[in-house]
Order: structure tokens, then sequence, then C-alpha cells
């Protein structure tokens, strides 16, 4: 029998909700609570630099929705998880309330970085409803838009500003935009179809400083803004652990091979802040953050720990194995997907499956290799691109000849 304090969830986004989903799918018939720090239920975020920001979309059309098998679940939102003490098994809230729980998931995500500068044109993040509110206040024909980062975030809003009729620059230390994700080559395509519709780049630059109607360069340059948008990366909410004792935060939160905290049986993580070894790329401990994770952690978090709580340690042939999930994303930019399954991150080689990079608007297909081995593809264009990176799944499924079924742990 689960005891009456339940499972505590902390964290009530994406990670939360599917958290929650899936403990109910794995039997638990305890009481679940979910904890988060925003007032709002669970909501979509991929619109809110997209059609929310451009003010296509109302923010009620973020909502995502709940199976029947939660709605028991208690929301305790609009006050953050100060700390916890995974010995106790307590959480202290906020307000300084006290909640004792039998098994923790954390789902807490992460939080936009920002930029270690003061002053300037008034600057923006964007990672909730509220944030996305905000710059679609701001945008609008004429005004000058910097983005700082080309990352997914910062391309996608350079594509929507420009949409809003904004000047859009984007500042990034890197070469070309989305590099760290998909390479030079593909990056370099993605700049010529931003910069075939009005963006213009400044990349091998860092913002160095504010003034109140630009930033300043590292090459002493200057671009004039009205408007700064920081898409500089993320930062994982982990600092509600930091008592924590034995629990690797080095970044995000250190799981085994079955998502486990620190080697407890009891807790697990999710999502973006978990961080763990993926046997389809080697040892090493990764954070990845693209919007399938969430759920696809949860599947594999919530049969461990129930199968924990209620006794039941051979829950299933599966939970024995290691977690070993096929990354995906996409990114929507002007009328152009760029489609990833695998992670082209780690590859050493990259070889062109498909298109020609130097036509102004065909598709393009990338593979991604280590080795031999291909282990990424990654598509830009329309459906035919999106259609022939997707047949490449059955071979980025398959895992490494010398990885076996073993269930250590790191």
């Amino acid at each position: 029998m689960a005891s009456p304090a339940g499972i505590a969830v902390v964290g009530a986004s994406l990670g939360g909700l599917r958290a929650a989903e899936q403990l109910r799918a794995a039997g638990w018939e305890g009481a679940v609570t979910v904890y988060g720090d925003e007032p709002h239920l669970p909501y979509n975020r991929p619109p809110l630099s997209k059609e929310v920001l451009l003010g296509e979309a109302p923010a009620a059309t973020t909502a995502l929705r709940h199976r029947p098998s939660v709605a028991d679940v208690e929301w305790r939102l609009g006050t953050a998880v100060a700390s916890a003490d995974l010995a106790a098994r307590t959480l202290t809230l906020a307000d300084g309330s006290v909640h004792a729980y039998e098994g923790l998931v954390a789902a807490t995500g992460v939080r936009p970085r920002r930029l270690p500068l003061t002053g300037g044109p008034p600057r923006h993040v964007v990672r909730t409803l509220e944030d996305s509110a905000a710059l679609c206040s701001e945008l609008g024909e004429g005004v000058r838009v910097l983005v700082i980062g080309s990352g997914f975030i910062g391309c996608e809003v350079a594509a929507t500003a420009r949409r809003a009729g904004c000047e859009v620059t984007v500042v990034a230390p890197e070469a070309e935009p989305m590099m760290l994700a998909v390479g030079e080559g593909l990056g370099r395509v993605l700049r010529r179809r931003h910069e075939a519709r009005g963006v213009r780049f400044r990349l091998g630059r860092l913002a160095s400083q504010l003034t109140a109607e630009s930033v300043v360069l590292d090459d002493g340059s200057e671009c004039g803004a009205d408007v700064v948008v920081e898409a500089v990366g993320s930062l994982p909410n982990v600092e509600w652990l930091g008592a924590s004792a034995g629990v690797d935060l080095t970044d995000g939160i250190l799981c085994d091979a079955q998502l486990r905290i620190g080697g407890l049986a009891h807790a697990v993580a999710v999502g973006d802040v978990a961080r763990f070894p993926n046997p389809r790329y080697g040892a090493l401990a990764r954070r990845v953050e693209h919007w399938s994770m969430p759920t696809d952690c949860a599947k594999h978090a919530a049969r461990v720990l129930v199968a924990e709580l209620t006794g039941d340690g051979t829950a299933s042939p599966h939970d024995a194995r290691p977690f070993a999930p096929l990354p995906s994303f996409w990114s929507d930019q002007f009328d152009v997907r760029v489609q990833s399954f695998g992670l082209p991150g780690v590859g050493d080689g990259v070889r062109l499956l498909g298109g020609d990079p130097d036509s102004e608007d065909g598709d393009v297909v990338y593979g991604y290799y280590l080795g031999e081995r291909m282990i990424g593809v990654v598509a830009l264009g329309g459906a035919k691109a999106v259609g022939m990176a997707g047949r490449y799944r059955a071979e980025l499924m398959a895992l490494p000849e010398t990885e076996s079924s073993s269930t250590s742990s790191v």
C-alpha cells in the first residue's frame, strides 16, 4: 500500500504533467502532488517564440490537455519549492511550509541564462507566457530588435520579429546560427534563408556593453536597438536540491542509467533538468533540452519509481535496461522547418544526404556520424525533407554493437 504522503512531483510544466500521467499508467494509485512556481497549469512552450509572440494565437491555446487518469492529482501552483531533504523525504516551500513525500520526481526544467550586463534598451527573454506577452507588446513595424544568441530561441524570435515588421539583427559568437546543434554546413544554409528574408547577422562577435539605444560588440562596433532579446542558453533549476548530500548538480541533476537521483531508489528526474548516460552515445552523462525528452523520461522514470515504492522490482524486462531514448527536435522559422533525430552534436563527421545546400529554398538533409555509425540526421525545408529524415529513424534506433543490457549506473 502507498503511504498517505504519496509521490511529489517538483515542477509543473510538461515534464511534471507527463510524470503524473505515467505514474498512473505504471499503476501508482496513491496520492500525487505536483508543485510549480508558475501560477499556470502546464502549457506548451514552443508557440511562445512563434504564434503567441506574433499575436496569432492567444495564450489559452497553449494549455496542455490532461488525461482523465490525472483528474485526482493535486496541483500546488504559484509557490516554489525552496529546498528538499532527500534523506528525510521532505520538501520545504517558499512559504515555509514542509511537506512529506514517499517518492520524488524532479521535473524543474531550466530558466534562461542572463547576460552579466546592465542598462541598455528594454531587455527580454522568452520562457514563460508572461515573457512572450511582454516581448509581443514591443514588436512592430520598424522596431529595431537585436537578438543576442543564435540557437533555437534566438533564430525563432528573429524570424517572428521579422514577420512582425521589425528590423532584426542577430549577434552570436559562433560562425553560423544553430551551429552547436546542427553543425556549420546546415547552419550556413539556415543563415542564408534568414538573410533572404531580411535578418542581419553579426557572427563571431560578443555583446560587451549596453547603451541607451545600442549594443556595443567586442570589436568596438555598435548595433542600434530599441529592444534586446537575450537567447544565450539556459540554466537548470537545481538550487532547491543544493543541500542534498551526494547529489551532483554540476550541470543539472546527475542520474544513473535508470534516471535515479544520486543512486536513490525513491527519487528520479525527468526532462531538461536530468543529466543521464545514454548508451546510444557513450557513457558520458548529458542533459538534452528537447521537447520530446520530458515524455520519454517520464515513461521510464515512472516505471522505475513505482516498482520501487510498491516493492515490485521486476515491473517489466524493459525496466532492467538502461534508458536509451532517441532525441528529436524541430524548429519552425519563417516557412522553414528544421527537423532532427538523434544527437548530431556529438558526431565527428557530417555528410550531405540530399538536396542542394546552395539552393535558395530547396530541401536539404544532412547525416551526422561517429566514425561510420550514423548518430543523427537533420533536415531543413518542407514536408519532403522532414519525411526523408524520418526514414533514417530505424538506423538511428540501433544501439552500438558494444552496448550490453547492463543496468550499471554512473
